[in-house]
């Protein structure tokens, strides 16, 4: 971003790089590339940027300073981290708690508070592992109930129930401090909600999760089941005001991965969310 306020700095640079790949866009636009286009383009986007580009890091490191509350985002999950994730299906960046500092500069130690998003149950979008991936019925039901399709290419995710195992893989990894829970209202109308609290590999109960992507592969889950509930959700504002069956599952989350669920979303609305 620097380069685009500094308008000899970036005319060098597009240079450069368009000297190193020129053998890769000879067949596209009959091999020409039109430099000082390209170069006035993003000198408009630079004069745009110019009063927004700053050392983030020492905004960031002030504010905190200052005492002001800092909120930061992850973006995509755990399991799609490029050192930590279901790898060659990963994203090209770090998606763990660690993000904060390799990607803002904000010291661990400044780091008060880590909050986990979790869906009620599991998706996930394009190949790569999936231990709880329901094929039939279940996992069609889940992703229109949930509308589980791409916001901007409608790709269908796939869908299944609650891995527990990733839940604590996640844990490790980033520290959780509290619990997001999102979509219990999706859950809605199951007879039956499985959870994934261990896995089978070789003939063998594990609960210790396989850092080998090809031993990965090969486990089963092994579910401990909740009965379901029927009752709409949607309106409780408190857990005391949701099914008995319901506040079972959540219990059981917080038991297993030893993390207190803090929020607990029941629906689409801006305001359907439980504060505990």
């Amino acid at each position: 971003m620097g380069d685009l306020a500094n308008q000899k700095s970036f005319e060098e640079k597009v240079q450069f790089n368009l000297e190193i790949k020129k053998s890769r866009y000879q067949g596209l636009s009959n091999g020409k590339v039109h430099a000082a286009e390209m170069i006035a383009a993003y000198r408009g986007y630079g004069e745009a940027l110019r009063p927004f580009i700053t050392d983030t890091s020492s905004l960031l490191l002030q504010m905190i300073e200052d005492g002001k509350d800092v909120l930061c985002e992850g973006a995509q999950g755990t399991m799609l981290d490029l050192d930590f994730g279901t790898y060659p299906y990963v994203t090209s960046s770090v998606t763990t708690a660690g993000g904060v500092t390799t990607g803002l500069g904000i010291p661990p130690q400044m780091v008060d508070e880590v909050v986990g998003v979790v869906k009620a149950y599991t998706t996930r979008v394009g190949e790569g592992t999936l231990p709880t991936e329901e094929k039939g019925e279940i996992g069609a039901e889940l992703r229109e109930k949930g509308k589980e399709f791409g916001t901007t290419t409608g790709r269908p995710r796939r869908c299944g129930w609650l891995d527990g195992m990733v839940l604590k893989y996640g844990k490790r990894l980033n520290g959780y401090s509290s619990f997001v829970v999102t979509k219990l209202d999706v859950l809605t109308g199951f007879k039956e909600i499985k959870f994934a609290e261990a896995y089978e590999i070789n003939g063998e109960r594990t609960t210790e999760f396989p850092t080998d992507p090809n031993l990965f592969a090969q486990v089963k889950p092994i579910y401990r089941t909740f009965e379901g509930w029927e009752e709409d959700i949607t309106s409780a504002r408190a857990i005391s005001k949701l099914p008995k069956a319901c506040r079972a599952y959540l219990s059981y989350i917080e038991e297993y991965s030893g993390v207190p669920i803090r929020y607990v979303s029941i629906g689409a609305d801006r305001d359907s969310m439980i504060i505990r």
